[in-house]
């Protein structure tokens, strides 16, 4: 049992902030002056895309090592993330949701679902995509779009949408690189 302490312990955490992680910190401190808060809303979706969000939470991508964090209120988050065909039973939460949010709000919305329906559209319980009901920021395509996709779209839409107002301003309901 020993020699496994010893092991361990001479191997130390595995986990630790990988050197692309801290650049990407760094920015987002920068920009925003200190971590980024976001809600997920998921409104109706496969779950493929949870599956993706979620493996940004274990030790290879280290979610928290770039200074984002989910968060259980809409009241405490700087971005919403929505996913999934908006259901008719949606549309008030999340239209809730996106109002409690305090300014500078962000929306991205990710997988081809939020966009027109993606494989759901013509559903009787799809109200269909994000159009008309909260302005959105960025789209993410894919069904559903990696965790590395995600962790870039998030830095990029961060770094576009709150540098200083002498730049270009962003498009509403651009589609991310």
């Amino acid at each position: 049992m020993w020699s496994y302490i010893k092991r361990i312990v001479s191997v130390g955490n595995l986990s630790e902030t990988r050197a692309e992680a801290v650049p990407a910190q760094q920015g987002l401190r920068t920009v925003l002056g200190r971590s980024l808060f976001v809600r997920h809303v998921d409104t109706g979706s496969c779950n493929a895309c949870e599956l993706e969000i979620q493996a940004l939470h274990n030790p290879y991508y280290n979610l928290e090592a770039f200074g984002v964090r989910f968060v259980a209120s809409p009241r405490h988050a700087d971005l919403l993330l929505v996913t999934g065909p908006v259901s008719r039973a949606m549309i008030e939460p999340l239209r809730r949701a996106y109002e409690a949010m305090p300014a500078p709000k962000m929306v991205l919305a990710m997988g081809d679902c939020p966009r027109d329906g993606g494989v759901f559209a013509g559903n009787y319980a799809c109200a269909g995509g994000l159009q008309g009901l909260i302005p959105v920021d960025a789209y993410l395509p894919g069904c559903p779009p990696d965790p590395q996709q995600l962790l870039a779209a998030i830095l990029q839409l961060v770094q576009r949408r709150l540098l200083p107002a002498d730049s270009a301003a962003p498009k509403s309901g651009r589609v991310v690189d």
